[in-house]
């Protein structure tokens, strides 16, 4: 146990910083509950469920609001409007980011994902640029995509028809994409070092969601007198330096061999940025910004699309109605080839799936929180330069005054009178404004393509003995909302 002198000291430092929030700006400050001295509202919270304790909490102050974590003073917008003006309309006054001092640690201010200033605004304009360059979202990653999906079948059918977790196949499979696209080149399966890389990205993003680590971001001090409690942060920085170093070695391997003129993927392109720039003070483009980009890049590319695609598989066996919909829809449509891209259009109810899909996941219902590069007035309430602010994209996705049923899984939100697929405004999954996500336009293209392959050569049941009434939808603990663990089976329907 700590000295009790370190313990004072420690108490007197919070008490002294929740003097400092909650000494009032100069104008009103957004409702909310009453804090209590250093522990703010977190006798309010459920710090496992924070995302449904911040929408209860809407329900009774409004679509913005503030709520203390600990002596932190936060500011919650709820809703699709709220959220909607503030993304887009106040895209600079909301559009820096909260950088946690979990994500401090490990990332040291670099990378594209945390980070903020012109380091930022310089990676992420050159990281778009580069992904679209190798295809992001066009025929390019198509047909990676499609080469990555015969093997993930292969994998499926070597099950035989018996149940198995769907996790580890869909991580490596939707791993790959991205792999290609960074590196120019695919890993096999059964590659160690490949499997060990992707399950301690997936490792580190379950942790991140745990209340250890949030009580960690909310009392950072924690790490000086109670560091030996704090496990799973270890764990995170060590799964952290230890893929760091396989990216090293990857990227290296690729300078060792570089051709300006035949460039593989992300990895070349930022190398040869880096010699252009290399007699410039103050580029951005050096060793540490490649290295931590290409890990934000890994671990987010995998994680969101494949978790997504869990969901969508579960629901399908949970719902076999909607399954039999889009099945029959597919072969109306597209017969036995393989899908495109270019099919979309013409399979609305798929579609329509798919989009429900990743409303009724929603993988990530508070997003990455952000924080305010400059003082702002919106709706008439005050907001410090600072301000951590946290855009509730769940709010969104089941707000009522936006969608029919909210709380139900209805592809019928995405579909008109007629059975055309139609956009809806409120569909907002990627986020929106300047933190809006780096890959949509790719996740987008994968979660369509393994959606229609895998359903076109597959029917998704739950394990014998197992109703679709007993399949449990309560997501699990984590950075972002994964399912509950459980088996399927991908029966052929050859």
């Amino acid at each position: 146990m700590p000295p009790p002198l370190t313990l004072l000291g420690v108490v007197l430092v919070l008490f002294l910083l929740y003097l400092l929030s909650s000494t009032p700006g100069p104008g009103k400050y957004p409702p909310g509950p009453r804090p209590l001295p250093l522990l703010g509202n977190l006798l309010h919270l459920d710090l496992k469920r924070l995302q449904v304790s911040l929408c209860e909490l809407s329900q009774k102050y409004g679509s913005m609001y503030t709520v203390h974590l600990g002596p932190k003073k936060v500011v919650v917008l709820a809703g699709y409007k709220t959220v909607k003006q503030a993304l887009l309309n106040y895209a600079e006054e909301f559009g820096d980011r909260d950088v946690a001092p979990i994500f401090r640690d490990a990332m040291q201010g670099h990378g594209v994902v945390f980070a903020n200033g012109n380091s930022w605004k310089e990676l992420r304009r050159f990281t778009l640029s580069t992904l679209r360059d190798f295809g992001m979202g066009k025929r390019g990653s198509e047909e990676k995509t499609i080469k990555e999906l015969h093997h993930l079948i292969k994998l499926f059918e070597n099950f035989k028809g018996k149940p198995f977790n769907t996790t580890q196949p869909l991580n490596y499979s939707v791993s790959n994409i991205i792999c290609a696209i960074m590196y120019g080149s695919r890993f096999d399966y059964a590659d160690p070092a490949f499997q060990k890389m992707v399950n301690r990205a997936n490792e580190n993003i379950r942790l991140a969601g745990s209340a250890e680590i949030k009580l960690y971001n909310i009392f950072p001090c924690l790490r000086w007198c109670c560091g030996w409690w704090l496990v799973n942060r270890t764990q995170m920085l060590k799964n952290f330096s230890k893929n760091l170093e396989e990216i090293k070695g990857l990227a290296q391997g690729l300078k060792n061999t570089l051709n300006p003129q035949d460039l593989r993927g992300f990895v070349d392109s930022f190398l040869v940025q880096q010699q252009e720039e290399s007699d410039q003070l103050g580029s951005y483009f050096h060793n540490d910004n490649l290295n931590y980009t290409v890990a934000n890049l890994f671990a987010a590319g995998t994680d969101t699309t494949a978790t997504t695609l869990r969901w969508a598989l579960l629901l399908m066996a949970k719902y076999p109605h909607i399954q039999d919909q889009v099945q029959e829809e597919m072969s109306r449509v597209i017969g036995d080839r393989e899908p495109r891209v270019e099919d979309r259009r013409n399979l609305p109810y798929a579609d329509a799936v798919i989009h429900e899909i990743q409303r009724v996941a929603n993988i990530a219902p508070m997003t990455i929180p952000h924080t305010t590069s400059c003082d702002v007035t919106f709706q008439g309430y005050f907001i410090k330069k600072g301000t951590t602010v946290i855009p509730l994209l769940m709010s969104v996705l089941q707000d009522g005054e936006e969608w029919e049923t909210p709380h139900s899984f209805n592809p019928g939100h995405f579909l008109d009178e007629k059975g055309c697929f139609i956009k809806r405004d409120a569909f907002m999954p990627f986020s929106a404004g300047r933190r809006a996500c780096l890959g949509e336009s790719l996740a987008r293209m994968e979660l369509f393509l393994f959606f229609t392959f895998l359903l076109q050569r597959f029917r998704f049941t739950p394990p014998p003995g197992v109703s679709e009434d007993e399949l449990d939808l309560t997501p699990s603990v984590g950075f972002t909302l994964n399912p509950s663990p459980h088996q399927l089976c991908a029966v052929s329907r050859a």
